[in-house]
């Protein structure tokens, strides 16, 4: 159960380190579970909700009747859109796209904010497929009568996503820039005018150690995912850039505290945190005696603290290099696609044995 109760919802008597953070920065669930999504908007804490194909696959594959529905209603759409489709793919890939809508259609009758729902691992380096999926996602939230103004989608930190965000963004379609993991991603999605950047700390922190860089437990201010982080708020704040970072993949530094990464970054724009630690720090009460919560990045005192310059508007060329000469950026978005692969497949997998393609209509 969630620690705080209604009276204290209501009153905001019990004060938590949750409740701090949300006081200074704004909290995304990383969670596809319309219940546990519910549950915790209900404290007024969390506004916002992430998904990514790991979420969409779950939902695909529980066998729950809410989420069946939502898998039967994207098998329905996809043969109604694309009755004589010759290629069984191309009305499985639009199942898919539907059901990640439907799945974002319920998580916003939940919360006041963003939903993000990204397009199709598959066409992470390919910018104009990405362009496409974006504006059918967006257009399939409106004709489902959801809220394609408060839709994010998500699209990899590759140099191609970047410039599918440009695109995007000069339409009106926000983007979240999704696997990042080094400074020039950060930098290039900003020039690109992206809403927001997804960095992962705790990835970044695994590289390092699994790398030799790091010993296994450091202070949270010597952790590399920490630093990453900081920095490129850090750049933003100092250039203008509108860009917002919102962490996300935590780990713990010191290998005492499993919400060392979040406590080191109280301040960002966002934060997507999963159930458990919510949890955790909703259950960490805060009474008269404690310390508030040290807010660790403020825009005006980060602007204050860059002494790095503005980079050059990056090439391709400029980027890949870069990219290529950063260990952890490199190796860990390619994780990161193999792994939202591997989770795609599944759900693919389920949507093609799904019976509603021999239904007759």
């Amino acid at each position: 159960p969630i620690r705080l109760t209604a009276c204290a919802r209501a009153l905001r008597v019990v004060a938590t380190r949750l409740s701090e953070l949300a006081s200074m920065t704004t909290l995304s669930i990383d969670s596809g579970d319309i219940k546990v999504v519910e549950q915790w908007v209900s404290t007024g804490l969390v506004t916002d909700a992430t998904t990514n194909p790991l979420f969409v696959s779950q939902a695909g594959l529980s066998g729950d009747g809410v989420y069946q529905a939502l898998v039967d209603e994207a098998v329905a759409h996809a043969r109604a859109v694309l009755p004589d489709a010759a290629d069984r793919e191309e009305a499985v890939a639009l199942a898919a796209d539907s059901l990640a809508v439907n799945l974002g259609k319920s998580l916003q009758q939940l919360v006041p904010g963003f939903v993000s729902t990204e397009v199709s691992i598959y066409e992470s380096f390919d910018t104009e497929s990405m362009v496409a999926r974006g504006r059918r996602i967006v257009a399939m939230y409106a004709e489902a009568g959801g809220k394609p103004e408060r839709v994010l989608i998500k699209l990899p930190a590759t140099w191609e996503g970047i410039q599918a965000a440009r695109v995007l963004e000069a339409e009106g379609i926000k983007c979240n820039i999704t696997l990042v993991f080094g400074h020039c991603q950060a930098v290039a999605a900003a020039q690109a005018g992206a809403h927001l950047i997804s960095p992962f700390p705790g990835r970044i922190l695994e590289w390092h150690k699994a790398n030799g860089s790091r010993p296994d437990t450091m202070p949270r201010e010597e952790d590399p995912g920490v630093q990453m982080c900081a920095r490129a708020y850090r750049y933003y704040k100092c250039h203008g850039h509108d860009t917002i970072v919102m962490p996300a993949s935590w780990r713990s530094p010191t290998g005492e505290d499993p919400c060392d990464e979040i406590l080191a970054l109280a301040g960002t724009d966002r934060m997507t945190i999963p159930p458990p630690l919510l949890e955790a720090l909703a259950a960490r009460d805060v009474g008269d005696a404690d310390a508030p919560l040290p807010r660790e990045l403020e825009p005006a005192a980060a602007a204050a603290a860059c002494d790095e310059p503005e980079h050059a508007p990056y090439t391709q060329s400029s980027f890949a290099w870069e990219l290529a000469m950063d260990g952890a950026a490199t190796d860990k978005l390619a994780a990161g696609l193999r792994a939202f692969a591997a989770d795609t497949d599944k759900l693919f997998d389920a949507l093609r044995s799904h019976p509603g393609w021999s239904t007759v209509q």
